[in-house]
């Protein structure tokens, strides 16, 4: 099946899924369906080691000063959690923006590349956690026979692995793997520094200690400060700023917590500073902003 048939099939699939709801979390662990029926707005939100693929419409997102575009020709990688900011920018009721998404697993990434004896990437220099890489039609291929098993429930813990190891196969073999490979070699940079984004995802409330956190990749701390910005296109602040508010943000918004007490669980020991960053990235003091989602969240039927 040549690759925009087969993007088209894929669209249909995800458009008959996601009917009834915009973001579907399906049976087959780590895979994420979404529908937008018209552009968004920038929204601040985490990326996750994933692949994001784009049956119909367009997605933008910005990391740091960086900008990356993915459609029905491009996918979406992220080889490490990144803070990023995205908006659905092709998108309308009679042609939605129809989108998966499909958590990676670095053990498994590890796994498939001692079985396929793949080389380890020339460069052991980090490069940036986010790229987007051209579909192609093994790739796509493969997404179609996952979403397949939707269908028959029964097949996905036997069938889906084996779908989901041949994508991780594709993604390395193709002009994206050395970015995935980098991540995967043990005791390289990109490992180190993926290792560390790990334990802040873990421990963003405490205070941050730069050269704690270098030692910690076993780099001293201007080394670890350029490869870290190399990955995240974030200093280790910002990148701790970013963890903290978002979770505030749910905190607020799921938990009905006042700011105050989501600032201070958070790692906040001033308020006034918690509102004025919050403002700064969500573009509203909390209790606005907050009123605002439930509003939409309202509105949409959520």
């Amino acid at each position: 099946m040549e690759r925009a048939s087969s993007v088209e099939f894929l669209g249909k699939r995800i458009a008959r899924w996601t009917d009834r709801s915009d973001t579907i979390e399906t049976a087959i662990p780590g895979l994420t369906l979404w529908r937008r029926n018209e552009p968004t707005e920038l929204t601040c939100g985490m990326y996750e080691p994933s692949i994001c693929l784009t049956a119909q419409g367009a997605k933008r997102v910005v990391l740091g000063n960086d900008v990356y575009v993915y459609d029905p020709q491009n996918y979406l990688i992220a080889s490490v959690d990144l803070p990023s900011v995205w908006q659905v920018t092709e998108a309308s009721r009679g042609c939605p923006y129809l989108g998966l998404v499909l958590k990676l697993n670095q053990r498994e990434i590890t796994q498939l590349m001692a079985d396929s004896h793949l080389p380890a990437p020339r460069t052991q220099q980090p490069s940036r956690g986010m790229a987007t890489g051209a579909v192609t039609p093994p790739l796509v291929n493969a997404f179609v026979r996952l979403m397949e098993l939707l269908d028959s429930e029964e097949d996905i813990p036997i069938l889906a692995p084996n779908i989901q190891r041949e994508i991780l196969y594709r993604l390395l073999v193709g002009d994206q793997g050395a970015r995935l490979r980098q991540i995967a070699v043990a005791g390289s940079q990109s490992q180190q520094i993926a290792r560390t984004i790990e334990w802040l995802k873990m421990n963003f409330t405490q205070p941050l200690r730069i050269d704690d956190l270098a030692a910690r990749a076993g780099m001293s701390p201007s080394t670890f400060h350029h490869h870290f910005r190399s990955v995240t296109a974030l200093s280790p602040l910002q990148y701790q700023k970013q963890l903290r508010l978002q979770e505030a943000r749910r905190l607020m918004l799921a938990e009905h917590l006042d700011a105050a007490t989501a600032a201070f669980q958070v790692g906040y020991e001033s308020p006034s500073q918690f509102s004025r960053e919050y403002s700064r990235l969500f573009g509203a003091p909390p209790l606005r902003d907050i009123n605002n989602l439930r509003q939409v969240t309202v509105g949409d039927g959520i």
